[in-house]
């Protein structure tokens, strides 16, 4: 449907974003929170207020998350936002209801183990709210309100405030080895992120074959903010015209951008590839 609710589809995102929530939740209280470990994104920003100001971590999130998605909603789609109020509200809950009124207890108390399984719960769930087709805190609602008004790219921002909670967490724990464990912890969240959603480590080059062009063009801009190239050409046969859009995107947007080549052409026909190496446009050298 491409202007409709898919019942099966949405039954899908339901399923993965309160796993998805579930597994954050537990990545954060039996983990990270109890180690003074941050992680990123409001997550890790809740980590560090709950130390300065001693409110619940659940709580806090739904304080830093709720007025941004209030903010971000009509860039973020309606339908979008609503999944991720689920996701976010979910989250709180189940971060509050572990540690406030059940009282589960560390599973480690070992720097490295907790860094590590922490940053994995938290990715894997991340990584299927993604899947879900919803976002899971505020920087990732920030980066895509700044990527759509300006030149700077979603994965710089949200690279921006990571490294503030970095630094940050030095300053909250009064100890600069929780700031280094927090930057593993950051590290191997977005690493499984990736692997969630795509099973992959790089950003991916999409080609996608289309007979809406101009009008998927125009919602890959408006959505997620990114530059492509159009293609013309014909096929084998000589007489069948083709039109091809050629884009870079975050791994983490190709769920969305699958989303807006569904909406707006489902006869569409797209290719993901691997990015080896990008130079210019403000890309660096990745291998």
């Amino acid at each position: 449907m491409a202007n409709g609710i898919n019942l099966p589809t949405e039954i899908r995102n339901i399923l993965y974003i309160s796993s998805g929530s579930l597994l954050l939740a537990l990545g954060i209280v039996l983990f990270l929170a109890p180690n003074r470990i941050a992680t990123g994104g409001t997550p890790g920003m809740a980590i560090l207020l709950n130390n300065v100001i001693n409110l619940p971590i659940g709580g806090l999130m739904l304080l830093i998350n709720l007025p941004l998605l209030l903010a971000g909603g009509k860039i973020l789609g309606k339908i979008f936002a609503i999944r991720s109020v689920v996701a976010i509200v979910l989250t709180s809950i189940f971060i509050d209801f572990f540690s406030q009124i059940i009282h589960l207890q560390p599973l480690s108390q070992e720097l490295l183990l907790a860094t590590l399984y922490g940053g994995i719960g938290v990715g894997v769930g991340v990584g299927l709210i993604l899947r879900g087709n919803a976002s899971a805190g505020g920087t990732t609602i920030i980066a895509r309100i700044v990527a759509a008004r300006s030149h700077y790219k979603s994965g710089q921002v949200i690279l921006f405030f990571d490294v503030f909670i970095i630094v940050a967490s030095g300053f909250v724990f009064q100890n600069i080895e929780r700031a280094l464990w927090s930057m593993i912890s950051i590290y191997v969240t977005a690493k499984c992120i990736d692997m969630i959603l795509t099973g992959t480590l790089s950003e991916k080059i999409v080609h996608i074959a289309t007979n809406r062009a101009e009008l998927l063009s125009q919602k890959i801009i408006e959505q997620l903010g990114q530059q492509g190239t159009i293609l013309s050409g014909t096929g084998l046969h000589q007489d069948e015209q083709k039109t091809l859009i050629f884009v870079t995107v975050d791994a983490r947007q190709i769920g969305l951008l699958r989303d807006i080549i569904r909406n707006n052409d489902p006869d569409a026909f797209m290719v993901v590839m691997d990015a080896a190496e990008m130079l210019g446009r403000g890309h660096g050298v990745k291998f």
